[in-house]
């Protein structure tokens, strides 16, 4: 995958009343103009995975369909729905949206391997598939996610700067990293590696079912059974989610260590003012989901990406897929004022309640 930081342009990319139909073929390509043309008057579904991670429902779901509705003048008919981490109904909800003949699906797979087979459904409908946040195999149009080895490379690096002189061969790590049904977990995992491989010791290491922050909890116990209480120097967790339920563990236990997170979750940013987390990973939704809402919509009019989408991402089943890759930021209490207050996504009101009062005091957050 060729990486890159791409910025999103600001302004809403310009959409004409119509624009020319094609038939689609299996692939995802397309042929003579045949079809009726497409102006704003599109269906557009959207489909999210889960939402034990508050990202999905507080931002990305109403994100996308405010910049959907922007680049169609309010024309566009919007179906949404949540799989709660179900890949079973998942599938059975792109059935619907193929029932209902929406022109162009985004969809942000529970278990992207699982869900090819509805890709390819929805594909021979003709419906075009823009893969969001996780890299969905099957024939898709589009993706949009963040520069994902870049995530895991922050955390490492992160985890280093906080464990300082203590970052040696001997230092022991445990990682908890996120659900294998999750392609961006295994490169969230590959870029953590890459960084921390031969800096410190990974004394034990879990892929964690579902990125439950209950499972995380219970592979934090049971790291703190086999390594040792008074031998474990720092923690690398995929998300703000485990992070929590691993912080748990470690307090139980009376440990107090760095601890790594990802998607900037308010308690997790909460923690990070406290100082019981060490860090998170900014990840700035509004890029993402405009990207998403752009080239799902430029799909649908049989509109071309080149102008949108400058990267090109390959799975095992699809080459070359137009992308947009996000860059992300290493939240830490040095820099909430920067991030994720500058950029509107929480106020100081919301990360200051009763328990942080004092904390965000010491840190100026007024």
């Amino acid at each position: 995958m060729r990486r890159a930081a791409v910025a999103i342009a600001a302004g809403a990319m310009a959409v004409s009343l119509a624009a020319c139909g094609s038939a689609k073929d299996s692939k995802g390509g397309s042929s003579s103009s045949s079809s009726p043309k497409k102006g704003d008057n599109i269906k557009v579904g959207l489909l999210l995975p889960e939402n034990k991670t508050a990202r999905y429902e507080k931002f990305d779901k109403p994100l996308i369909e405010k910049k959907i509705q922007e680049l169609t003048n309010n024309k566009a008919t919007f179906q949404y729905n949540n799989a709660h981490q179900d890949a079973n109904l998942q599938a059975q909800q792109v059935d619907t949206m193929i029932t209902n003949k929406v022109d162009v699906l985004i969809v942000d797979a529970v278990d992207a391997k699982a869900i090819q087979n509805s890709v390819q459904k929805a594909v021979d409908a003709g419906i075009k598939v823009v893969a969001y946040d996780r890299l969905a195999e099957g024939p898709i149009s589009a993706y949009t996610s963040f520069d994902n080895e870049k995530v895991g490379e922050t955390q490492g690096q992160a985890l280093l700067t906080a464990l300082g002189s203590k970052a040696t061969k001997s230092s022991k790590i445990v990682m908890v990293n996120g659900s294998v049904t999750d392609p961006n977990a295994a490169q969230f995992k590959a870029g953590a590696h890459k960084i921390l491989d031969g800096k410190v010791t990974i004394a034990k290491e879990y892929d964690t079912k579902e990125w439950s922050p209950d499972n995380a909890n219970s592979e934090m116990e049971a790291a703190i059974s086999a390594v040792g209480k008074d031998k474990i120097a720092g923690v690398y967790s995929a998300n703000d989610g485990m992070a929590g339920g691993i912080i748990t563990a470690l307090s139980a236990a009376g440990i107090k260590v760095p601890v790594t997170g990802q998607d900037a979750e308010l308690a997790g940013v909460q923690r990070i003012v406290a100082g019981t987390q060490y860090m998170s990973v900014y990840k700035p939704y509004a890029p993402e989901a405009d990207a998403a809402a752009e080239m799902a919509v430029a799909l649908a009019q049989g509109k071309p990406l080149d102008s949108i989408a400058k990267d090109k991402v390959s799975s095992n089943s699809q080459k070359d897929v137009p992308s947009v890759l996000v860059p992300v930021t290493a939240l830490t209490k040095d820099n909430i004022k920067d991030t994720v207050i500058k950029d509107g996504v929480y106020t100081v009101a919301d990360i200051c309640t009763a328990d942080y009062k004092a904390a965000c005091a010491k840190l100026g957050l007024k």
